[in-house]
């Protein structure tokens, strides 16, 4: 599905305990195909660098349930530096869309830094859409969210169905190549957070199998989660 240009995704978010997690990924291993970022069983790790503007208008947002909405994030993978992305990623109600461009670990230093002004020579669009947020909005990091994240996938409407574990927010510095930099977990009781995304459609076995658990669909949001700890610690 397209709208306004993008590439439309379903999205569903979901909390379940151990028990459920590991029934339904036993019988989800029957029929998906571990997603090839995966190195173990365990997944693998996402580190979230979050932006928002003095306003706090991406943290409102989703608090809010504005329907339509947008959060720019570089995300990376296991603290490896081989591969950054800068992302946007956009709420549509209950779809997704997502725009991208890889950063170098010299650009990913210098927007930590406060210097912008590389974006303005890429050529893709986000660089330069992320540019106008930080000069007229003065878009600004405010909280790294870090989590282990367990991936299955199917070729079949290109279902991609993952378990959150471990979610985290980050302490102090906002930079995951900081020596000093340490995250703190988020107390969610035993509980995580199960995802299921797709193009136009999911396979009805499979939906089947996402729905035989117990568990409480809601609108998640990790970014939340984190902002909330930064806010506690600090006033420890």
């Amino acid at each position: 599905m397209d709208y306004r240009g993008h590439k439309l995704r379903h999205e569903y978010k979901y909390y379940i305990n151990t028990f459920v997690y590991h029934e339904i990924r036993e019988r989800l291993r029957q029929v998906l195909h571990k997603d090839s970022n995966m190195k173990d069983d365990e997944g693998y790790l996402i580190s979230s660098l979050y932006f928002d503007d003095v306003f706090n208008s991406a943290e409102y947002e989703k608090i809010n349930g504005t329907r339509f909405r947008k959060k720019y994030r570089i995300r990376l993978y296991n603290h490896d530096d081989s591969l950054i992305k800068l992302e946007c990623k956009i709420k549509f109600n209950n779809y997704i869309s997502k725009e991208g461009a890889v950063l170098t670990r010299q650009e990913y230093d210098s927007i930590l830094k406060g210097d912008y002004e590389f974006l303005i020579s890429r050529n893709e669009d986000i660089c330069k859409k992320i540019y106008s947020e930080f000069t007229a909005n003065m878009l600004r990091p405010v909280t790294v969210v870090e989590y282990l994240r367990e991936a299955y996938v199917h070729e079949l409407g290109n279902v991609r169905i993952t378990f959150d574990k471990n979610i985290s927010a980050s302490i102090g510095s906002l930079d995951v190549f900081d020596p000093d930099y340490e995250t703190v977990k988020v107390p969610l009781q035993g509980m995580m957070v199960m995802e299921v995304k797709y193009d136009d459609y999911i396979p009805d076995y499979i939906r089947k199998i996402i729905h035989s658990g117990q568990m409480v669909g809601c609108a998640i949001s990790k970014y939340i989660m984190c902002r909330d700890i930064n806010r506690k610690v600090r006033m420890i």
